[in-house]
């Protein structure tokens, strides 16, 4: 059964909710992060945003980590005994985005894409400053999303010892203007980790699976995977590691298109991960 959180808008009903987790295994310390396969936007904050309906349609066509979500079901359902968690994001990225630092380590904030964006992913102006009702969204939806995951953190590491995070992302074919790294590979995998949370064995092992080895890189175009604030760069015992796959990799399996280079097992391989971590045949050296 899902766990539905009732943390959205205060006093919000749970049309509101603005995450779900999808429970795994009591003895899984996996959690599938899926932050950005959303397009729902609650009404109130449509209030703000200046594009048109069609524009926010190419607007959430270009910034949608699509089918993720569906990624996320799959790889649980082929790892065997111990169901890895599935943390999803019931809102789109355009709301709020939870993977956004807080405060200044945030180099998104440049381009205006904080946790809250005022830029579309061509420069254009997708809200009007308000710093007032940026506190409000981050109060209704930032803050509570995070507290929801670091306490899921919490509970499968009293339950299990350690954690790993598997953050699901799509990247686009074609660079999007809002890139900081225009120059960078667009790969079809590329492998996003942290060198105090990601183990070495995780991104050997990734590379090891990966069946395009000359289409495979290390934190390019993307670099980094999500960890909790509460146990960023200060507890070991939390791992991170990000498949930001690129977006005709992940539609050529969700649609089951034929296409030069097809991945019908592109769950199997990232769930032959979770099953090794959980196994502890994965070393957790830095």
């Amino acid at each position: 059964m899902e766990r539905k959180r009732n943390d959205g808008e205060p006093g919000g009903s749970a049309g509101q909710t603005n995450w779900t987790i999808r429970p795994g295994h009591r003895q899984s310390g996996v959690i599938l992060h899926v932050p950005h396969a959303s397009r729902e936007i609650p009404v109130r904050a449509l209030e703000r945003i200046l594009l048109g309906p069609e524009e926010l349609e190419r607007e959430l066509d270009a910034m949608t980590d699509a089918d993720t979500d569906l990624l996320a079901r799959e790889v649980a359902e082929r790892s065997l005994t111990r169901r890895p968690w599935i943390f999803e994001n019931r809102f789109s990225r355009l709301l709020v985005d939870p993977e956004r630092f807080p405060d200044e380590r945030e180099e998104m904030s440049r381009v205006g894409m904080g946790r809250v964006y005022l830029k579309t992913s061509d420069g254009r102006e997708l809200r009007k400053p308000d710093p007032s009702d940026d506190d409000r969204l981050i109060g209704s939806y930032f803050d509570p999303y995070a507290r929801a995951f670091e306490q899921l953190v919490a509970e499968r590491l009293e339950e299990v010892g350690e954690v790993l995070i598997i953050d699901l992302h799509s990247f686009p074919v074609e660079r999007l203007p809002y890139e900081l790294r225009p120059e960078q590979a667009r790969p079809s995998l590329c492998l996003g980790t942290d060198d105090f949370h990601t183990p070495e064995g995780l991104a050997s092992y990734a590379r090891s699976v990966w069946p395009w080895p000359d289409s495979f890189e290390l934190d390019q175009p993307f670099p980094g995977s999500y960890v909790p604030l509460g146990s960023y760069r200060s507890d070991r015992r939390v791992s991170s590691v990000m498949f930001e796959i690129r977006r005709d990799v992940v539609a050529n399996w969700a649609r089951g298109e034929r296409c030069e280079r097809p991945v019908p097992a592109l769950p199997s391989i990232i769930a032959s991960m979770a099953i090794c971590f959980t196994a502890g045949l994965l070393g957790t050296e830095r």
